[in-house]
């Protein structure tokens, strides 16, 4: 079986390994680039480090970027301040980088993170939140609802890759019939992927990716996407690359 991975080419490693394991064909076709950026926003957070009283991660990038631009960002952090992260691989890499985790939402999106936050005062309290700025604004804008002051920092920037010649491969495949499954690990995988196709092939991809290619949501936020484009999808109860291939193989087996 041909599994197609759409996130970066340096997050697909573990991807590969599982689909391997499940006796697959890993096909690594990156509809997003991930750059690490020091931005004057980042500048402005890191400068005011010694402020926070709450860090939120969001993602393995920004510890990789805070880690690249200011290896010794964890001494320039208040004492007192308190780490967030959504997801464990997350949580696993800021452990690694020294860094105590005070919060770790069970839903691992924006969502699950502000429920959790619903029984934390966060009035008047600095929020540092280091991430690409093509996010979603919902976790700053109703933090800043509940009275906090986040300070929104541009981390890494999410592109579509400079080269894109795997991309219109991974068009091919799809309309020639050629993959069983297509993983989506976020939204920009999905709308990059749309907008790289030729005019008139949108509908055609949407269908394939509904029919002959099961498609697999890492969760609902990327689902919402997908919907968008009128395409079939199913995710895992958990949102991890794990649980959606051991998902995606078991759809497999049993359409086979």
């Amino acid at each position: 079986m041909k599994i197609a991975i759409t996130r970066p080419e340096q997050r697909s490693k573990a991807a590969i390994k599982i689909i391997e394991d499940h006796g697959g064909e890993a096909l690594v076709r990156p509809t997003l680039e991930l750059k690490l950026k020091n931005s004057d926003s980042l500048k402005e957070l890191i400068k005011q480090a010694d402020t926070l009283d709450w860090l939120i991660i969001t993602s393995v990038t920004s510890i990789e970027s805070l880690c690249e631009f200011y290896p010794n960002f964890q001494e320039l952090l208040n004492p007192n301040c308190k780490v967030a992260t959504i997801g464990h691989k997350t949580a696993e890499l800021a452990i690694k980088k020294g860094l105590d985790i005070d919060l770790v939402p069970e839903d691992y999106t924006a969502e699950g993170l502000l429920q959790e936050f619903e029984n934390i005062d966060v009035n008047n309290k600095i929020i540092g939140i280091p991430r690409t700025f093509s996010a979603r604004t919902l976790l700053p804008d109703e933090l800043e609802k509940r009275g906090a002051k986040v300070i929104l920092a541009e981390s890494y920037k999410s592109e579509i890759p400079e080269d894109t010649k795997l991309i219109r491969q991974l068009i091919d495949e799809i309309l020639s019939e050629e993959i069983d499954g297509i993983i989506f690990t976020s939204p920009l995988t999905v709308k990059n992927l749309f907008e790289m196709a030729h005019k008139g092939e949108e509908e055609e991809i949407a269908n394939k990716l509904s029919t002959t290619t099961l498609t697999v949501s890492i969760g609902p936020i990327t689902a919402k996407i997908l919907d968008e484009y009128n395409v079939k999808y199913i995710y895992p109860e958990t949102y991890t690359v794990k649980d959606m291939l051991d998902l995606m193989f078991k759809e497999l087996e049993n359409l086979n």
